[in-house]
């Protein structure tokens, strides 16, 4: 028989959180429970428009931080203002599913997380009405996968949790059995 890898927080969500929900708010199907569906990891780099090696470092960075090929966002317009033409590349982003989205909220609430300093949570305020939580972060550093002697320069970057909550009451108790630390 094999044994097959289950992520913690997948095992967490089965046995904890999907009867503790059913009982908050007394649905009548495990169907109705909502679920993260995906994270997405995103990095906006304007000054790239002048130094195209810095997508080339902020791909590899992200990609280290997710586990997963990253890829470069580019312009849709052309800006006279910013000097960016149509199909310039102006960012990075990286969408996570299934055991790497649950792998990555895991480093993220226990290895990243404590890291920053003078911190006490996450603000409540990142949610958009419709049951997904936004928030930014300051420093790429903070995660365990950088090696700080080789960045070249700190830059923040915005995580999207999506959910299938219908409601932001309802994505905030399910990030928060989650374990997902929010300010008081």
């Amino acid at each position: 028989m094999e044994a097959t890898y289950i992520p913690t927080l997948k095992k967490l969500y089965k046995e904890k959180v999907v009867p503790a929900l059913m009982q908050e708010y007394a649905y009548k199907s495990i169907m109705q429970v909502p679920r993260i569906e995906k994270i997405v990891i995103s990095q906006g780099l304007g000054k790239a428009t002048a130094d195209k090696k810095l997508i080339e470092y902020a791909v590899d960075e992200i990609s280290r931080i997710a586990g997963q090929k990253a890829v470069p966002t580019r312009s849709r317009k052309d800006i006279a203002n910013f000097k960016l033409r149509k199909g310039m590349p102006i960012g990075v982003k990286v969408t996570l599913r299934g055991d790497r989205m649950y792998e990555f909220l895991e480093r993220l609430m226990v290895a990243a997380l404590p890291r920053i300093r003078d911190f006490n949570g996450v603000k409540t305020t990142g949610f958009d009405g419709r049951g997904n939580y936004n928030m930014g972060i300051t420093e790429q550093i903070i995660f365990p996968e950088i090696d700080i002697d080789k960045v070249n320069q700190i830059w923040g970057m915005d995580i999207t949790i999506v959910t299938t909550a219908k409601t932001d009451k309802e994505a905030k108790s399910l990030l928060t059995y989650f374990g997902l630390p929010f300010k008081k």
